[in-house]
């Protein structure tokens, strides 16, 4: 099967109203021209999950200054004051989760789990609504999976199977993310012929990968 599609086919998958991850960390990792592509369509009502929403002019910021997005799921949003504006006027729901918690969250969807157990946010507003459990006399919050109908990658190295290779702190969120998502697609920095990439540098298996975008071009 050939997963090599033009960034106009990728985004195709993508309809109004759909939930969708999208992996790096302040812009680091984002697939920026899958999300250049995101904006010039103008696809509404996205629930965004990711660690953070950047910086108005950078990656996911520009989904929310052109206000597409109707819920964010992320770690933080201090770099992005437009997220906080449409937060406080109630325009788009902000939902703040742990970091490590959050990632915690799309592993657990992309293993399988049914959810994962942490201490983090006993006693604060964080466990209004969420079950608590007791092991061996402390207490933990169940915390449920995270999974998207689809997630936008970034990949430093990727083959024609959709094996990839992170360079550095590019790896981020989208390790991850790569798992949890019914529809998985990749930005390619470099894309190169199966064989060329060294097996021991894979990080994402291309089983995980639906479509590949071009991102050298």
């Amino acid at each position: 099967m050939n997963k090599i599609v033009s960034i106009e086919q990728a985004i195709d998958q993508i309809k109004d109203g759909m939930t969708i991850m999208i992996g790096g960390f302040l812009g680091v990792g984002n697939p920026h021209k899958l999300i250049d592509a995101l904006v010039e369509k103008g696809i509404k009502d996205l629930t965004i999950i990711a660690n953070d929403t950047a910086f108005p002019e950078v990656g996911i910021g520009k989904l929310i200054v052109n206000k597409q997005v109707k819920k964010v799921i992320a770690s933080h949003i201090g770099t992005n004051p437009e997220t906080g504006n449409q937060m406080n006027s109630g325009e788009t729901e902000v939902v703040l989760v742990p970091q490590g918690t959050l990632i915690e969250q799309i592993r657990a969807a992309g293993a399988g789990l049914g959810g994962v157990l942490t201490p983090t946010g006993i006693g604060t507003i964080v466990e209004e609504g969420k079950t608590k459990i007791e092991i061996d006399g402390k207490d933990y919050l169940l915390e449920k999976p995270l999974k998207a109908d689809v997630a936008l990658i970034f990949g430093s190295i990727v083959d024609k199977k959709g094996n990839i290779y992170y360079n550095k702190s590019t790896r981020n969120f989208n390790l991850f993310s790569a798992t949890a998502a019914e529809t998985v697609i990749v930005e390619a920095e470099k894309l190169v012929e199966i064989g060329e990439l060294d097996p021991h540098q894979v990080m994402t298996p291309g089983l995980f990968v639906d479509y590949i975008v071009r991102g050298d071009q």
